[in-house]
């Protein structure tokens, strides 16, 4: 099951997605739970599934504005240099990492599918990173590995934009060239972890102006998603609603000699073929 956070007409909804469109469900079963985060808290996947049953679609998905699928999170948190081959790409001589590199980021430095992200009047160097979202369910402290996937409510999509001079402003962080406002995106929906076998044949593409950029595989990820539940959820508890970007394969635009930075008119794709794409665009700033 697909399920979106989107605006209509000024007003904020969560429904089930569709060939034909949204089924809303703020007008059946928004009461009772008023956002998408209030069925992860209570698990009632189920009952969006019964209500959206029979019905046609409320509105177009051209009729309503998409948000992230969790428009306010307690956390988001980032995974970095979690592929093997970008690693290698740093080619400062170092091993793979014996534990992952984990940031967090704003709800304020994303947008939603289609929406413009914002490329700064601070630096010209906006970037793109591909990524694989797991968005949690299930609250938890200390996950075994083995229950890793009773966790795990369903997944999204990420473009985690970078402003890469600000990510080298201090000497141990990278929380500033992370957080720039609406430098990100996150969707279009979150797929219900039904739709999965499991997560080992999944995949990440990402495109700017039909250019593929980025293309690889989970199964090349150094931390594997078993591990990074159990790892994060020993120093903090994983709530209902948090989502989880799992890091960016290789080919950003950093990488390339000159580095190709986004400009306003780009149009980035990123597409997890078991998810779906994540499109868009790039605007200046206006200050």
């Amino acid at each position: 099951m697909k399920i979106a956070s989107f605006e209509k007409d000024g007003k904020s909804s969560y429904g089930v997605v569709t060939d034909d469109g949204i089924i809303d469900m703020g007008p059946r079963i928004g009461a009772e739970y008023p956002a998408l985060i209030d069925i992860l808290k209570a698990d009632a996947f189920a009952k969006v599934s019964a209500a959206a049953e029979g019905q046609a679609a409320d509105f177009g998905l051209d009729e309503v504005t998409l948000q992230s699928p969790v428009p306010f999170p307690e956390k988001i948190i980032c995974i970095g240099v979690n592929y093997g081959n970008r690693n290698e790409e740093y080619k400062d001589g170092s091993d793979a990492p014996k534990n992952p590199s984990v940031f967090l980021r704003t709800p304020g430095s994303f947008v939603g599918h289609n929406e413009d992200i914002l490329r700064p009047p601070e630096s010209d160097q906006l970037d793109y990173e591909g990524e694989i979202v797991l968005v949690i369910g299930k609250a938890g402290r200390r996950i075994p590995e083995a229950n890793f996937a009773d966790h795990i409510a369903g997944l999204s999509i990420m473009n985690e934009g970078t402003i890469r001079d600000w990510v080298r402003h201090a000497k141990f962080n990278v929380t500033q060239g992370k957080n720039f406002g609406s430098s990100g995106s996150i969707g279009p929906w979150m797929v219900t972890a039904d739709e999965f076998d499991n997560y080992d044949n999944l995949a990440v593409q990402t495109r700017v102006n039909g250019e593929v950029r980025q293309d690889d595989v989970i199964d090349n990820m150094i931390f594997k998603i078993p591990f990074l539940l159990n790892y994060l959820s020993t120093f903090m508890e994983l709530k209902p609603g948090d989502l989880i970007a799992t890091g960016t394969p290789v080919g950003a635009g950093a990488r390339f000699d000159p580095p190709i930075w986004l400009k306003p008119g780009d149009v980035l794709e990123i597409e997890v073929p078991s998810v779906g794409v994540l499109r868009n665009t790039f605007a200046d700033e206006q200050v």
